[in-house]
């Protein structure tokens, strides 16, 4: 009878497991939520990651296991700050599964391992778990899965699972051909529609937009995976993990400042997520439409000295009692753009704050609510310009430094983002450029009075002193 431990382990030794595949599509998320639910139903407190910028899959990840789910992307932070993120993360925790990012050893383009599951998973110290699609093959799964544990002999492969096996005879094939591969099979799932996931141009549709379906699917994860895996196995395995160096990850210590206590998940409403009752309050949308966020950004804000209140721009019709500054981050306006548009109240305030100076920091869906007009509908129009749906994906890695002094930066401050959409911003006149970036521009975003707006994705825990500075001008706009 498999048991959660009586006690978690201190976070440098929390039992974990590393979910990784030989591609995308060959079902890590289906694996990872589905191991995250069925622990939890067993009473674990499970701890969830996803290596990489994804926003998506830690939302179907914080729905199996009740927990923020949190990214640890080696690019954007630095491989020095994973294993600290991993453990601020992992506090308190029985055990914890981290979900991949495309292939094993796919990274970020020309820079070898950097950012790779591979990487993370040897910075954590931590056993792999390979998952298999094995719809279109027999014998030739042993090729494969020899091919990946032999490669990188610092990554170790403890099991493998296979996925969409379409009978008893396949799995049959299949278990006899790994047995000469020396990895053991610790699941095999069968094709089951209802564990899938409805997806559009950018991945998934996050679960803020498909609440009670994704609810529905997430259990069926959760009991799928119970079936058809061995989860005594994966525990112990995942209690093979070593034990990590260096302290977890803090904000306060982040920011050099007094300990503030941790804050609660942020969730949208006007809901007050965390600071001091005397800080200034910082209102960051929330929502269907804004979904795209790291959890460490209100915690560093937080730790500021802010007050950190989450709206919905879809529902709220004011910003949050004395908004001070405001952040906007990733997600879909694209598809709710009907909705914010007609969401004039709330629009003609968010104008109202960026004229008065007011720090306003936007991501991506942010910048494009930013914006004159998106698909013909109007939005706020803070910027002087207009947005579109594109067919062409943009998508990668950025270096960036900034080219202008804003409420986040000062001009020379370097950072890493990482940019996702189908979106075309096309500007007009009098604003400044917010980053040069190596590729595909040389200048990107627009930097104006109090506002710093951008398609790049950054990571604030890689350079915290942007939380103090936006928090310092909340306090004297």
């Amino acid at each position: 009878m498999l048991t959660s431990p009586s006690s978690p382990a201190p976070a440098r030794s929390v039992p974990r497991l590393v979910i990784a595949a030989p591609s995308s599509g060959s079902g890590k998320t289906t694996v990872a939520t589905g191991l995250m639910a069925a622990l939890t139903a067993r009473g674990f407190a499970v701890s969830p990651h996803k290596v990489g910028p994804d926003y998506i899959d830690p939302g179907y990840h914080a729905l199996a296991t009740g927990r923020t789910g949190r990214n640890l992307d080696a690019y954007l932070c630095g491989p020095e700050l994973v294993g600290p993120l991993f453990a601020h993360g992992a506090h308190g925790c029985d055990i914890a599964v981290v979900e991949g990012v495309m292939g094993m050893f796919d990274g970020a383009a020309g820079e070898g391992e950097l950012a790779s599951t591979a990487q993370v998973a040897k910075l954590l110290r931590a056993p792999v778990v390979l998952v298999v699609d094995a719809s279109s093959q027999s014998r030739s799964v042993a090729a494969l899965v020899h091919g990946f544990a032999s490669w990188d002999p610092e990554v170790r492969i403890g099991g493998v699972i296979l996925n969409k096996v379409a009978s008893d005879r396949h799995e049959e094939l299949l278990r006899e051909a790994l047995e000469s591969a020396g990895v053991p099979v610790l699941g095999v799932l069968r094709r089951a529609a209802q564990v899938e996931t409805p997806a559009r141009h950018l991945g998934l549709v996050p679960v803020a937009e498909r609440q009670a379906a994704a609810v529905d699917s997430v259990a069926a994860m959760g009991a799928q995976v119970s079936r058809g895996c061995d989860l005594e196995a994966l525990v112990a395995l995942a209690r093979s993990a070593g034990v990590l160096s260096g302290a977890a990850w803090d904000a306060a210590e982040a920011l050099g400042s007094s300990p503030q206590p941790p804050l609660p998940s942020a969730t949208p409403g006007s809901a007050r997520a965390g600071g001091p009752p005397d800080g200034p309050v910082v209102a960051v949308a929330g929502g269907a439409a804004f979904t795209f966020s790291y959890a460490e950004h209100a915690e560093l804000l937080g730790a500021a000295g802010a007050q950190v209140v989450v709206f919905d721009p879809l529902r709220d019709e004011r910003l949050p009692e004395g908004t001070a500054g405001l952040v906007v981050g990733g997600g879909f306006p694209e598809v709710y753009a009907a909705e914010l548009s007609a969401n004039e109240a709330l629009r003609e305030e968010v104008a109202a704050l960026a004229g008065t100076g007011a720090p306003v920091a936007a991501e991506c869906a942010g910048l494009l609510y930013l914006c004159r007009e998106l698909d013909g509908r109007p939005m706020c129009g803070v910027l002087d310009a207009t947005a579109r749906m594109d067919e062409r994906l943009t998508l990668g890695y950025r270096d960036a430094v900034a080219v202008s002094d804003s409420v986040l930066a000062v001009a020379g401050t370097r950072m890493r983002g990482h940019e996702f959409h189908r979106t075309v911003v096309e500007p007009g006149a009098g604003t400044a450029p917010a980053w040069g970036v190596r590729a595909p521009r040389q200048v990107e975003g627009f930097v104006q009075r109090g506002v710093h707006a951008s398609y790049l994705h950054t990571h604030w825990a890689s350079e915290p002193g942007v939380a103090r500075r936006f928090v310092e001008r909340c306090r004297t706009s």
